[in-house]
């Protein structure tokens, strides 16, 4: 009988039913012990596969490398990709850089105080006609910016005593409203603006931000109507979030004016009635200034006028795009950051370059303006005839196509002028940089973010 140590004790080993026991013990235990080392094994490999994919992941977004997608995404990249080639995208390459590009403002030479701001009396050097607007249809099927034909859209060009299709265009007789319907009394305090700066958020797509108080000068402050233009759904969120209007409706220097019946479902292309439309909303104005959700304005409104306007003898004032200045490059853009539907982005396109469009040529010494990409969030504008019917004419565009306006700037622009040779209309295309020097810019409200602290 074997021998085993215990403490400093030799005791004897027990062979029979014990040994068994204890042979068939360590012969289970190995076999648990392999199955823990596998199920640890293949839990190990699982995290640092995991961990591989997600720094694999991180690597992609960072570097901004492509992959090459098959099946229901590769058919539409290659439906992108023949399309582009089509229309002559082949010579571009692809203008989205690996990184974000800086943009930053540059100096703005403005008058040193608004009391030096002098409106100019005399504006019959722009060109003079009569321009009305088509009031009611009778298709049963009324549309907020009506029934164009082609014909009449070709007409609409001639800058002639005219009436012609420019939004709010009611049906028959006891037919529904078209839309975009605002309380009588905001209609009798919007009848009243001479100098205008308005705004708009509809679908609760942003946050408010106010004008800067101290930026603007006590003469603004009494003699321009500052207006944002909010649907029902914006107010209540933005009540929720502690912008409540006074007893006159104001909230800091905005008046607010509660639009209903929105006209379109789409509440990027209902943003461009009162962006394209505001000699239709403010009859009596003068001057308006437009300014997209994404800014708050930090300069006096008068300076604007004086430097963009009146400074240089303008009616019409528009910053170029801070990265793109060809329409080909617009519509590249468009689709690759699916930003409206491609066939409908197509269907515009051919019909522009059909009509004479053409890519845009930094050389060429007499080409009419430094981009045909617009940035379009700053609109400065004198409420002249040309002014009013070039408004008229890209909302026109708009309406009927897509709501990107970037696409219908350029075309709207050169047709007008090529159809009118004689009859300048005097348009400021000025750098972004000095947009950039007249408001603080914000992203839009991105979703499940709580709103900026307010300030004035």
């Amino acid at each position: 009988m074997a021998l085993y140590r215990h403490g400093n004790e030799l005791l004897p080993e027990r062979r029979e039913i014990t040994g068994s026991i204890v042979r068939h013990y360590d012969y289970a235990s190995r076999i648990r012990r392999g199955k823990r080392f596998g199920r640890l094994s293949k839990r190990r490999l699982s995290f640092w596969m995991f961990l591989l994919a997600l720094l694999f992941l991180i690597y992609l977004s960072v570097f901004d490398v492509k992959l090459q997608l098959h099946g229901k995404f590769g058919r539409n990249s290659a439906i992108r990709d023949a399309s582009l080639e089509n229309f002559g995208f082949e010579g571009l390459g692809n203008p989205r850089p690996k990184h974000r590009k800086q943009h930053f403002p540059c100096d703005v030479d403005f008058v040193e105080s608004v009391d030096d701001v002098i409106e100019p009396k005399d504006r019959m050097n722009f060109t003079q006609f009569s321009l009305e607007y088509i009031d009611r249809e009778e298709n049963p099927e009324p549309r907020f910016g009506g029934h164009q034909t082609l014909e009449e859209r070709e007409n609409t060009f001639y800058s002639r005593n005219q009436t012609m299709h420019c939004g709010f265009v009611k049906g028959p007789d006891g037919s529904p409203s078209p839309g975009f319907d605002v309380d009588w009394k905001d209609k009798e305090y919007m009848n009243t603006c001479r100098i205008v700066v308005s705004s708009c958020i509809f679908g609760s797509s942003d946050f408010l931000r106010r004008p800067t108080s101290k930026k603007i000068g006590d003469y603004s402050k009494k003699n321009v109507c500052f207006v944002m233009f909010l649907d029902e759904q914006t107010i209540s969120k933005l009540s929720s979030e502690g912008h409540v209007r006074d007893d006159r409706g104001y909230i800091g220097l905005w008046r607010v004016v509660i639009v209903r019946n929105l006209p379109y479902i789409d509440m990027r292309r209902t943003g461009k009635v009162p962006k394209f439309l505001s000699h239709r909303l403010f009859p009596s104005a003068r001057f308006s200034i437009w300014l997209d959700s994404k800014m708050r304005l930090h300069t006096d409104p008068m300076l604007i006028l004086e430097y963009f306007l009146w400074r240089n003898g303008s009616e019409y004032a528009i910053s170029n795009h801070y990265d793109r200045h060809c329409v080909w490059e617009e519509v590249l853009q468009n689709k690759r950051l699916n930003k409206y539907n491609h066939t409908a982005i197509d269907e515009q396109f051919t019909f522009y370059q059909s009509d004479g469009l053409t890519k845009f040529d930094p050389s060429d010494s007499n080409i009419p303006l430094p981009s045909y990409v617009p940035e379009g969030s700053l609109i400065v504008r004198a409420h002249t005839p040309m002014s009013n019917l070039f408004s008229c004419l890209w909302f026109n565009e708009v309406d009927r196509f897509t709501s990107r306006d970037q696409l219908s700037f350029a075309y709207t622009y050169l047709k007008l002028r090529r159809m009118n040779p004689d009859k300048p209309f005097f348009l400021n295309m000025f750098k972004d940089c000095e947009r950039r020097a007249l408001v603080k810019l914000f992203r839009h409200r991105p979703d499940g973010l709580p709103p900026p602290a307010a300030s004035d």
